[in-house]
């Protein structure tokens, strides 16, 4: 005799259910469709706000600022369309917490990936403060060369022996940089020596009036030639003057002047003697050039059994 309800069984439950997801996934389709669409036409935007950004930054700001801001527009549209694609597939999922969620995921991507985001985060800094710009020529902490890129991640230098240095950004953020090619030009100066005999005054000015007749070397300011030290055999003289600052250009002045201010220097008859040493004859100098005992390779002197008992 069977009862008057019956309870469905294990298998009745289980057929139930799929039957349940699969006209769930069904009516969610169009929702998934509509989706998808957000996504694709936020990418297609997104691309185009790139190009949009990076011709318009192209010229008013840097091809590197371009380049990485133009990026940055892109990515924050392509999320906004993500989001929006989320919240559309999944109605029950509200904004609210769609953002409560993205900052929850965006302190374990920070903690994750913390050094990746302060190299961006210093990247941008870089390209808003611009202290250097692609084909300027720096130094930064021990490397020094021509400032090829600023990306996202790094800072890429060609060195001046044509060597590629790829430095992370938060590391070029937080050291002291030299830009070399900041200014449009640089002072250059060598150290030269005259005679004690020759008069220091008329040496300085044959120096300045030789660098008056260089090329490339800038009229103002002003050329310079100062007695900087008596050495031991010389007077040294400090010669100043300013040119171009690229690191080869001003090279190629520095060999220029220093060869004019010695040939001016030798036709004025001012000598620039060579370092005077002075040599102190030891018992052992004295008896290799008398004969008299021989001497060890290291100096010292050689005696015989006679020459022993005697003292």
């Amino acid at each position: 005799m069977q009862s008057g309800s019956t309870e469905d069984t294990p298998v009745e439950e289980v057929a139930q259910s799929t039957r349940d997801l699969v006209e769930s996934f069904f009516a969610a389709l169009p929702r998934f469709g509509v989706g998808l669409c957000l996504v694709l036409v936020g990418y297609v935007l997104s691309r185009g706000l790139r190009w949009v950004l990076r011709n318009w930054f192209r010229r008013r700001q840097t091809p590197s600022f371009a380049r990485v801001m133009s990026k940055v527009g892109g990515w924050v549209l392509l999320g906004a369309a993500v989001l929006a694609a989320t919240a559309v597939t999944f109605p029950s999922v509200k904004p609210v917490d769609l953002l409560a969620g993205l900052g929850f995921f965006s302190v374990a991507v920070g903690f994750a990936f913390q050094d990746i985001l302060e190299n961006t985060l210093s990247g941008i800094l870089l390209l808003f403060r611009q202290p250097f710009e692609s084909g300027d020529q720096i130094e930064v902490q021990e490397y020094d060369g021509t400032v090829e890129a600023i990306t996202i991640r790094e800072t890429r230098l060609r060195t001046f022996d044509g060597q590629l240095i790829v430095i992370p950004n938060r590391d070029v953020y937080k050291s002291a940089i030299r830009v070399q090619t900041h200014y449009p030009q640089r002072r250059i100066s060598f150290i030269t020596g005259i005679a004690y005999e020759n008069d220091a005054t008329l040496a300085c000015e044959v120096i300045v009036k030789a660098l008056h007749e260089v090329d490339g070397v800038a009229a103002d300011p002003p050329c310079e030639a100062l007695v900087n030290d008596l050495g031991v055999s010389t007077v040294d003289i400090d010669v100043r003057f300013w040119g171009g600052p690229a690191q080869h250009e001003s090279r190629l002045l520095m060999h220029r002047a220093i060869v004019a201010v010695k040939e001016a220097l030798e036709e004025a008859s001012i000598e620039m003697p060579a370092d005077i040493i002075a040599l102190q004859a030891t018992p052992s100098l004295r008896a290799a050039l008398q004969g008299d005992a021989d001497v060890t390779p290291g100096g010292a002197v050689v005696r015989d059994e006679a020459s022993r008992s005697s003292d």
